[in-house]
């Protein structure tokens, strides 16, 4: 979820039914496996080999043997892939624990050096010449890397020569992977003192939402404060890191600094262009009245940073346990299509969820795909609210999509961004839809319909807010190193704009950009959260309009992992994300969920 919530001590979710935790023994028993030594010597010496025999000759390879080229690379990565998953888990799973960090860091440097040998493989394929590779595509077998083929040569452009690429790529583990981590294990490593407790920083951030103004007050001035005696190292962090990505930007040729994002996700900067100016242009149709609605709700003048997130006073904050939950999303899965409730199911069945709370777990979730050989592995925090129903229905949804994709292989079943919330959110969307349909009670249906719009102004309003904050400060660090201060006014500035006048902020909001990940680990990443809730809007919105075979359409959507493209994907849907009018679309879904909140005073 874009604005996870995170974990907490055991006794918050309900003690009565224990949380599952997942086993990692599917990609490695333990980090001493033989397994583990024996896939990393291997990787490291068949890609010597193939370094030895197809180094300086892939051009004058047929297309049979260009393909089996290509397949024999797939095999090394993916190896290293699997590695580098079981490590990537285990961190999330624990990031105070010294050894499991040691470990991560272990792994990176390994398959980095392994991989070394591999650089010039995808270089020298964007050497050939469009004519001659056109005429080794005639080869039904180098005809099915043809996705892959195009994707990877959409980059030619920006690809230096092979010397400076493999100086890049070894120093990327004392470089941005590096800093990552430093954030990353003083993120984990920070306690906030609330109310008597000193808490994680995830558990003091779900205070955020407590049913108690005061308890959510005290927790949004601790996070405030705990970040603001950190702020000098974490904005350290981000001016680095910015001015890493402007020096990389510079040297391939990225004309702003967003570009680079843009092109991975395989969307036009004029598409994504379409998207913010859509949603910019309707915060106050959609944030705005939104808010206000709320500050009347709770009966006041103004809603404070900590108020953004409260529950509605005629919520009763019933807890859900988890068995529950399993039931409600395989219900809402299967009422939808049965082989989407069968995926979903194996996660439960298998411990494939990681769900429990526990101090040094990574906060938020996530559906990591580790590879096709193996499955995806879910990570959430459950403290049996309804909005973790959603984030279990959002996190499985990702792992339908993850495993559906699987057929592609390791090199074609990787869904750029844009596309990656498309089964995400559409999972959210379908629970969503049963629990409102199934509600009698007024009241209930008020909480279910309000809870959801703050869901969707967390997922497109305020992304786009963090998107605009990001551009902000990348564009205005290329003149110079930015002070805190200065972070904390284009942090201000967006959130005044997307929030509106219903709110009235603190000083210690100032600092709160600095908690946020996705700044850290991916720059421009949030505004894919947006891109894909207006796409599954316009598309459930065809999905209830009786669009003929719209089942069958979607599962095979989800198989073509990333063989095909937005435009492609969506047309037998009879959507076009290059049309404007398709975000308003997708925005007026949101538009008149406010709109029956209004109507219900």
């Amino acid at each position: 979820m874009p604005d996870g919530q995170a974990p907490a001590p055991p006794h918050e979710a309900g003690a009565a039914t224990a949380l599952p935790t997942w086993t990692l023994a599917d990609l490695y028993p333990s980090p001493d496996s033989p397994a583990l030594a024996a896939d990393l010597d291997r990787a490291e010496r068949d890609a010597r080999e193939f370094a030895a025999r197809h180094a300086g000759r892939l051009a004058d390879l047929p297309g049979d043997q260009l393909a089996a080229a290509i397949g024999e690379y797939e095999r090394i990565e993916e190896t290293l892939g699997r590695a580098l998953s079981y490590a990537q888990l285990l961190f999330a799973g624990d990031s105070t624990d010294p050894a499991i960090g040691r470990f991560g860091q272990a792994m990176n440097e390994r398959a980095t050096a392994i991989s070394s040998d591999l650089i010039f493989f995808t270089l020298e394929l964007n050497q050939i010449e469009d004519a001659a590779l056109e005429q080794k595509l005639a080869h039904p077998a180098l005809a099915a890397w043809r996705p892959w083929l195009r994707d990877l040569r959409a980059f030619r452009p920006h690809q230096l020569d092979e010397r400076l690429e493999k100086l890049l790529h070894e120093k990327e583990v004392t470089g941005h992977s590096a800093w990552s981590r430093l954030f990353d294990e003083t993120v984990a490593g920070m306690r906030v003192p609330v109310q008597g407790e000193a808490l994680t920083v995830s558990a003091a951030l779900n205070k955020l939402s407590d049913p108690d103004r005061a308890t959510r007050e005290a927790a949004g001035r601790a996070v405030g404060t705990a970040f603001a005696e950190r702020i000098k190292l974490f904005s350290l962090v981000t001016n680095t890191l910015a001015k890493d990505k402007e020096i990389i930007d510079t040297w391939r040729r990225y004309k702003r600094p967003e570009s680079y994002r843009n092109l991975a996700n395989m969307v036009e900067d004029e598409v994504v262009d379409a998207l913010v100016t859509a949603v910019v242009a309707d915060f106050p149709r959609l944030a705005h009245r939104y808010y206000r609605l709320k500050a009347k709700w709770l009966g006041l003048p103004k809603l404070m940073h900590w108020d953004r997130n409260a529950p509605l006073p005629d919520d009763d904050d019933r807890q859900i346990a988890w068995p529950e939950a399993r039931d409600r999303v395989l219900t809402a899965y299967g009422q939808f299509n049965p082989t989407l409730a069968d995926i979903a199911g194996r996660f439960f069945d298998r411990s494939w969820i990681d769900a429990a709370l526990r101090p040094g777990k990574a906060g938020g979730a996530f559906s990591h795909p580790t590879v096709p050989s193996v499955h995806p592995y879910v990570l959430m925090n459950y403290h049996g609210r309804a909005r973790d129903v959603m984030t279990l229905a959002h996190e499985l949804g990702h792992g339908v999509h993850q495993t559906l994709a699987a057929e592609q292989g390791y090199l074609r079943s990787g869904t750029p961004l844009t596309l990656a919330e498309t089964a995400s959110v559409f999972g959210e969307m379908l629970t969503f839809r049963a629990l409102l349909d199934a509600e009698q009670d007024t009241q209930r249906r008020r909480v279910l319909l309000a809870g959801k719009v703050e869901d969707m102004l967390n997922t497109v309003v305020r992304q786009i807010a963090f998107y605009r904050f990001e551009q902000a400060l990348h564009t205005e660090r290329r003149s110079g190193e930015l002070v805190p201060d200065r972070i904390g006014e284009l942090w201000l500035a967006v959130q005044t704009e997307s929030l509106g006048p219903a709110f009235e902020f603190t000083p210690e909001y100032s600092v709160f950009w600095s908690y946020v990940p996705h700044f850290i680990h991916s720059p421009f990443y949030v505004y894919a959260y947006a891109f894909g809730d207006c796409l599954v809007n316009a598309l459930y919105a065809v999905f209830r309009a009786g669009h003929p075979g719209f089942q069958a359409k979607y599962l095979d959507m989800l198989r073509a992992g990333g063989t095909m493209r937005h435009r492609e994907l969506l047309a037998p849907f009879g959507l076009d994300a290059g049309d404007p009018a398709f975000w308003k679309r997708g925005l007026d879904v949101i538009a008149g969920f406010i709109d029956e909140l209004e109507a219900a005073g």
